[in-house]
């Protein structure tokens, strides 16, 4: 399903983990979103998942495959975008989102020119911050 512009009806779990990983300082596993949303009920590592899925569905967060975690979108209009990349810190675990038409663009066209057609793609690069490399 692709996301839509439009802002769609969260259940009261979706509400709860969304607002968990947007006010996150850095990118949170499934696990310590259960762990923080104990007291507002949460149980079973299922429930996590079944809202970050939709989540994920609705546009509203991103999946860091390398490092297993999730992040809230920092782009209102993020799934308009066909690329997305994280700048992953190594040191700190600060996330950077970087949207960039042009490179999601050279590389639709790389991938039309070897005869596939891509729908969404996500890159993550890791390595240190500004902030971390200095030290």
């Amino acid at each position: 399903m692709t996301p839509s512009t439009e802002t769609p009806k969260l259940t009261k779990n979706q509400t709860l983990v969304y607002k968990a990983l947007k006010s996150a300082e850095e990118p949170l596993s499934a696990y310590s979103i259960l762990d923080q949303l104990r007291d507002d009920g949460f149980r079973a590592p299922l429930q996590v998942y079944r809202a970050l899925d939709k989540l994920i569905e609705f546009g509203l967060i991103h999946r860091l495959e390398s490092i297993n975690s999730f992040v809230a979108c920092r782009h209102p209009d993020c799934g308009t975008h066909e690329m997305v990349a994280f700048a992953i810190c190594e040191s700190c675990n600060r996330v950077i989102e970087i949207t960039d038409d042009a490179m999601a663009s050279n590389l639709a066209s790389l991938a039309r020119d070897n005869g596939f057609s891509v729908s969404r793609s996500t890159i993550e690069l890791r390595g240190l911050c500004d902030a971390c490399r200095v030290h």
